[in-house]
């Protein structure tokens, strides 16, 4: 029992925090609660708030400091600040400035022992308010003593050492762990809370919290009956949740729960959840989030985020899909996007094209939800994007249930922890042994899928030879094999394999699968528009055609022809630009380019894009490639400097923010068209099409065009990207969705 006229409040949800308000005060140091407050996209940042005399004001950024933002971050519970920003940067508060020329050492315990004007003398405004943003990690075992009264408490944030769901045991087993009785850590003991005034707001938030993107209501008989069996520990208070809170760190405090031993909570019982998971993370597909989760085409989508549940936000309008300006992006928002796709609440809502740009239109500029849309097309937003480029597309990472997928998998003798052998957990002759991953077929597809289970990012390569990691020798045995994957699978034992029949003629030890994760990858998309206006036909004699017959960019015809006759070719430009995170650099290292003597240049990477002319239900009748034997910035947008150029034999790459154009009149670039026969033709690109470099997103490395050729002229029309375009659109271009497993 806490001493009369104190409180605890809950400061963290998975970090060791309390909050004990006093009715009593230290002599000579003012009496002040903080808060961090405002337009803030993260849990660790916001306008500085200051509780005083009974009333929240702001604090000027006149001489505040990097000391006085950690004497904050402190007080706060974090470990330490990161940065501070004046000029309202969080939005402008309201009420009292509370203070003003704050001088902090950095070394005091409370923001009320800085020097300063004194507690509302300021000549600020509200365009001066200032912001912090702390660690996120928090002070562990952390106390904040707060000389405040009882009547100022009711009402502060809810701050715990932990949350959990603890799941009866006809439950237990289910994964992910859906209903149960909501549990909270204080003091290191798990505490319930009495359901008297818990609402269906309070169970949003917990489920959000959890990864899943609504609730349900719960038959409480069984649940009563076991509780009544149970010894019961109630936590002080109530909670009151708002519903459209991130997480319960979010909520404030309600009334006092008076403890009278077996009769605390005597008209409730302790408060049960019951969440639905998004169909990706059902038990069942019966169980799925159906609302969230339509069967019919989606209007939002992410793009480019290493991990399930993160990326670029991009919606469907007109048939296009088109991204969102992050003017005004905040929490809200990414959790009605979350919550839309079957996640949780939103970890984070990203700005400044923080998960790659995306290509065609701005959809939508400063959006405006209250959090209970649901769908982001049902909030407000200004459609005019007047002024927003790509370098603003907003994005979110959200909360994503905890599925356990990491316990199954490792990376071994790797010098780091984002690379190694892959060792599998799997059921042999009754038990569970680790073992390894047989190599054969094993390429970047397959290293995604283990670098996104492991939570590691996106692959940086995949390894066919380990022999230089020394894993563990109890796991060298092959326990799977014949693994191809498509990329999107969540977990390795979605990819097909060949199941309890291990075929690995190559055997474990040094050609056992590896992988190097990274959480950064470059992506690279072809600019259709480029494509379409400079395509061309040229009638070219053989013997010119040479060193182009040498690196074989002709038909097969040409291989016989003679060399007084022509060659009809398809021309056109390329230009390819890296919207990813990370520069495009060829796998192989320098001292691996293959030299060719006839073009007199490397090739870098001998197959970097694939030309294609198909007919209309998809079958290759026309064909040509391209080697990478010069990549380079050939253009790079406003203030980025270019690195790579092909000149003297220089490193090759294409940095973030900068394409690199093929011309149309080089040799190789283009479709060698002699044999086709008039008639209507679908045109492809696709760019590293045997995935030999990661990238972040490959659906955008493939290009289609109609096309029509009478036997002297063609014409070249309806250019897009490959997922620029909604599935009904797609489908009229057969293969566009994917390009993947179409050359391996």
């Amino acid at each position: 029992m806490l001493p009369s006229g104190s409180i605890l409040c809950l400061l963290s949800t998975f970090f060791c925090t309390w909050v004990l308000c006093n009715a009593q005060s230290d002599p000579g140091t003012p009496v002040i609660q903080l808060r961090l407050a405002g337009d803030k996209k993260k849990y660790h940042e916001g306008r500085v708030e200051v509780l005083y005399n009974g009333a929240w004001g702001t604090v000027c950024d006149d001489d505040f400091s990097i000391s006085a933002a950690r004497v904050v971050c402190r007080e706060l519970g974090f470990m330490d600040a990161e940065s501070w920003f004046p000029s309202a940067k969080y939005g402008k508060g309201e009420g009292h400035i509370w203070l003003d020329n704050v001088h902090c050492t950095g070394t005091e315990t409370s923001l009320a022992q800085c020097p300063s004007n004194g507690f509302g003398v300021s000549d600020c405004k509200h365009s001066e308010d200032v912001g912090v943003v702390c660690s996120p990690r928090r002070i562990p075992g952390f106390k904040l003593t707060q000389k405040v009264s009882f009547f100022f408490c009711e009402g502060v944030m809810v701050h715990v050492e932990d949350v959990r769901i603890r799941a009866t045991y006809s439950h237990r087993k289910r994964i992910p762990i859906t209903d149960g009785f909501l549990e909270v850590k204080e003091e290191g003991k798990w505490r319930q809370i009495c359901n008297e005034d818990w609402t269906g707001m309070n169970s949003r938030v917990i489920c959000g919290m959890f990864g899943f993107p609504g609730e349900k209501r719960v038959n409480l008989r069984p649940y009563k009956l076991l509780a009544n069996r149970r010894k019961k520990n109630y936590w002080g208070f109530s909670v009151n949740c708002t519903g459209n809170e991130a997480d319960l760190s979010d909520c404030k405090v309600g009334r006092e729960i008076e403890m009278k031993g077996n009769l605390t909570c005597e008209k409730g019982m302790p408060v049960v959840v019951s969440c639905v998971p998004g169909r990706t993370f059902a038990p069942s597909v019966s169980m799925g989030f159906r609302k969230a989760y339509r069967l019919e085409q989606p209007l939002v989508r992410l793009r480019g985020g290493a991990m399930i549940g993160e990326g670029r936000v991009e919606v469907l309008k007109n048939g296009e899909w088109g991204t969102v300006c992050d003017d005004n992006w905040n929490i809200k928002a990414a959790t009605v996007v979350c919550r839309e796709l079957g996640f949780g609440s939103a970890k984070e809502a990203l700005t400044d094209a923080r998960l790659g740009q995306g290509i065609g239109p701005v959809h939508m500029n400063e959006v405006q939800c209250s959090g209970f849309e649901k769908s982001l097309t049902e909030c407000h937003f200004n459609r005019q994007a007047l002024g927003c480029s790509h370098e603003e597309d907003a994005a979110v990472k959200c909360i994503v249930p905890d599925m356990g997928f990491s316990n199954r998998l490792r990376l071994n003798g790797g010098r780091n922890p984002n690379e190694g052998r892959v060792e599998v957990l799997t059921h042999r002759n009754g038990s569970l042994v680790w073992g390894t991953v047989c190599s054969d077929s094993w390429g970047t597809m397959e290293a995604m899928v283990v670098c996104r289970q492991l939570g590691l990012g996106f692959a940086n390569h995949a390894f066919q030879e380990t022999h230089y990691w020394q894993g563990d020798s109890s796991a060298d045995a092959v326990v799977m094999s014949g693994v191809r994957c498509s990329g999107t699978e969540l977990t390795l034992d979605q990819c097909l394999h060949h199941g309890k029949h291990i075929n690995c003629p190559k055997g474990g030890g040094r050609f056992a699968a590896g992988v190097s994760c990274t959480q950064t990858a470059p992506d690279l998309v072809l600019n259709a528009q480029v494509v379409e206006q400079t395509t061309y036909l040229e009638d070219r004699p053989m013997y010119v055609l040479q060193c182009a017959l040498e690196e074989k960019c002709l038909s097969k015809s040409a291989d016989n022809a003679d060399p007084s006759s022509y060659r009809r070719l398809l021309r056109f430009s390329s230009q390819i630009q890296n919207n990813g995170q990370t520069d495009f650099r060829p796998r192989a290292g320098h001292q691996s380019w293959v030299w060719h003597e006839c073009h007199r240049h490397f090739h870098s990477m001998e197959v970097f894009t694939h030309y294609d002319l198909l007919s209309l239900n998809g079958t290759k009748v026309a064909e040509g490639h391209k080697a990478s034997f010069c990549l380079e910035d050939t253009h790079c947008d406003e203030g980025i400097q270019k690195r790579y150029e092909c000149a003297n034999f220089g490193a090759q790459g294409i940095s973030v923010g900068c394409s690199d154009t093929y011309r149309h009149d080089i040799d190789c670039q283009w479709i060698d068209i002699t044999d086709l026969k008039p008639g209507d033709y679908i045109f492809q690109v696709v760019i590293n099409p045997n995935y030999e470099v990661a990238e972040s997103d490959y659906t955008n490395n493939i290009m289609k065009c109609r096309s029509r050729y009478d036997g002297q002229r063609i014409w070249t029309y309806n250019c897009h990207t490959g997922g620029s375009l909604s599935s009904e659109t797609d489908e009229t271009f057969p293969g566009l969705l994917t390009n993947q497993l179409s050359h391996r």
